[in-house]
C-alpha cells in the first residue's frame, strides 16, 4: 500500500495538479483547502504518512497551521509557497516544516524530495549507540537511539523526525566537526540542492529543547565556518 498524503492548498488548479501527479508516483492523497480543513481531516482520519503545505491559506495562514499540527504530531512536512523571503523560510522551519520548496516547482523535485522524507521517516535510527548519556548530572540528558528517544531525567523530550535524527547523526560523531553539506546529505538525504538554512534552523530548534540550562556548556557547539560539534559528558 502507498503511503497516504496530505496536500493543504487554497489554489484548486494547484491543489488538483499536485494532487494528480502524487497519485501517478503511488500515494494515496486527500485535499484540504484550508488549515481548518487540515486540522478536521486529522482529527477524524490520525495523522497521513506525509503533509504537503502551502503558507498562504487565507483566515488560518500556514504557519499557524503548521504549529498547530506540530502541538500533538510529529507527520513530516514540506511547506510549497510562492513567499521566498529568508524570514519566511525561516518562520516556516521555526513552525515546524522540514523542507520548503518554493513556487514555480518541478513535480519531480516534490517528489523526490517527498521520498527522501518517507525513507527517513521509515528507516532505522542512525547507528548511535544505543544510549548515550550526552549530559551526567541531575537531571541526564539520555538519547536512546533504538527506542527513538530523548529523556530529560524521567520527563521525554519530544522531537520531530528531523530533530531526533539529527541528533543521532551528531551522536554518532561525538566531539567531530559535522559540516552543514554533509548534514544536509546525512540528515535530508539530498545533496547538492539542500538549503543549509534548513539546517542551521533546525539545529536552533533542537537546542532549545535539549539545552534548558542557559549556564550549563552548549551540547550542539557551533563551529564558525565549519559546522556543528556534539559536546558530551
Amino acid at each position: 500500500m502507498g503511503s497516504r498524503l496530505l496536500i493543504v492548498e487554497d489554489d484548486d488548479r494547484v491543489r488538483t495538479a499536485l494532487r494528480l501527479a502524487l497519485e501517478d508516483e503511488g500515494y494515496t492523497v486527500d485535499e484540504a483547502p484550508s488549515g481548518e480543513a487540515a486540522l478536521d481531516l486529522l482529527a477524524a482520519r490520525g495523522d497521513p504518512d506525509l503533509m504537503v503545505v502551502d503558507l498562504m491559506l487565507g483566515e488560518m495562514d500556514g504557519f499557524t497551521c503548521i504549529r498547530r499540527v506540530r502541538a500533538g504530531s510529529n507527520v513530516p512536512i514540506i511547506v510549497v509557497s510562492a513567499r521566498v523571503d529568508t524570514h519566511d523560510v525561516v518562520a516556516a522551519l521555526e513552525a515546524g516544516a522540514d523542507d520548503y520548496v518554493t513556487k514555480p516547482f518541478q513535480i519531480k523535485e516534490i517528489t523526490a524530495r517527498l521520498r527522501a522524507l518517507r525513507r527517513r521517516a521509515s528507516a532505522s535510527p542512525p547507528d548511535a549507540p544505543e544510549e548515550k548519556v550526552l549530559r551526567s548530572g541531575d537531571p541526564r540528558l539520555v538519547l536512546s537511539a533504538a527506542a527513538g528517544s530523548v529523556h530529560r531525567g524521567d520527563e521525554q523530550v519530544h522531537l520531530t523526525l528531523t530533530e531526533f535524527r539529527l541528533l543521532c547523526e551528531l551522536a554518532e560523531h561525538p566531539g567531530r566537526v559535522l559540516s552543514r553539506p554533509a548534514l544536509l546529505e546525512r540528515v535530508w538525504d539530498r545533496g547538492f540542492f539542500g538549503d543549509e538554512r534548513i539546517v542551521d534552523v533546525h539545529i536552533r530548534r533542537l537546542r532549545t529543547k535539549i539545552e534548558r540550562d542557559p549556564s550549563a556548556p552548549e551540547i550542539v557547539v557551533t563551529v564558525r565556518g565549519l559546522g556543528y560539534r556534539l559536546d558530551v559528558d
